[in-house]
């Protein structure tokens, strides 16, 4: 199999995760794997249950395979499993062994996780300006119980793309 870097875009809602994957790609002509819980969320005509979040899960692990077919030498990932780990836990009280698995078993190259230094725009699939400092801390906290390579972006516009450009070109 090909040797693909794989670098995940973690934070909390609104951090420019999704920008800042799409200018990456384009950067370092590859692809990146969207964020389904957007497009499945956005699809219901009631409130997201246990099962939604376990079925986002499912889907956005069967996308890697589909989308390590297209990558060019990287792969970039608008989320991952560890974003929907806390998120069953603040929400549902309940995370399945195995995504806890899955996360320890992980072989991402590694993690950019964005800081909350930019404006939190509403859109109606986010739900929580609020706990964006906490959710950063959980997710650093994860990427550091794992043992996880990762840098915090920050800064505003270009300043964050050349921090992630900076960030990627290191693993080579």
């Amino acid at each position: 199999m090909r040797n693909i870097k794989k670098i995940v875009l973690i934070g909390s809602e609104s951090t420019g995760k999704t920008e800042l994957a799409e200018h990456l790609a384009k950067k370092f002509n590859t692809t990146y794997i969207p964020e389904y819980a957007r497009e499945y969320i956005e699809k219901l005509n009631r409130s997201y249950r246990y099962e939604d979040v376990i079925n986002i899960a499912l889907k956005q692990i069967e996308q890697e395979q589909v989308f390590l077919e297209k990558a060019h030498e990287i792969l970039f990932y608008d989320t991952y499993l560890i974003i929907t780990k806390i998120w069953l836990q603040h929400v549902f009280n309940h995370v399945p062994d195995w995504i806890n698995k899955r996360i320890k078993d992980s072989d991402i190259d590694l993690f950019l996780l964005c800081n909350n230094d930019i404006e939190w725009k509403y859109d109606p699939a986010r739900e929580n300006p609020d706990l964006r400092e906490y959710l950063f801390e959980k997710y650093k906290s994860e990427l550091e119980y794992y043992h996880f390579n990762y840098r915090i972006i920050s800064g505003r516009g270009e300043e964050r793309f050349k921090k992630a450009e900076l960030f990627v070109n290191e693993l080579f």
